[in-house]
């Protein structure tokens, strides 16, 4: 997110970098990184608002989950799929990568 006047754009989530450059315009923020335009966004009135555009976020097109006999969650509609684990499976990871680390 970049935070402009108060409010919070998004951009998307493949930005590389954490320093933007941000052009306000009298009606939108526009956003560009390197360069390159990478989002745009109406002004938001007042402060403390979010402005999230649609594909910025895989975690706001949840609405659309899918679940497949497989064990595998369709996230959005572009395909990608991600086997169901419960938290103990990664939990063990977790220790097992703490006991590799130590000298």
């Amino acid at each position: 997110m970049a935070s402009v006047g108060g409010n919070f754009y998004s951009v998307p989530d493949a930005t590389r970098r954490r320093v933007v450059e941000v052009h306000t315009l009298a009606e939108e923020v526009r956003i560009f990184e390197d360069g390159a335009l990478i989002a745009t966004h109406p002004i938001l009135e007042g402060r403390h608002q979010r402005h999230v555009e649609l594909g910025h976020r895989n975690i706001h097109v949840h609405k659309r989950r899918q679940r497949r006999g497989n064990d595998e969650v369709v996230l959005h509609g572009s395909g990608d799929r991600v086997a169901l684990r419960p938290l103990a499976f990664y939990d063990a990871v977790a220790r097992m990568m703490a006991k590799e680390q130590r000298p």
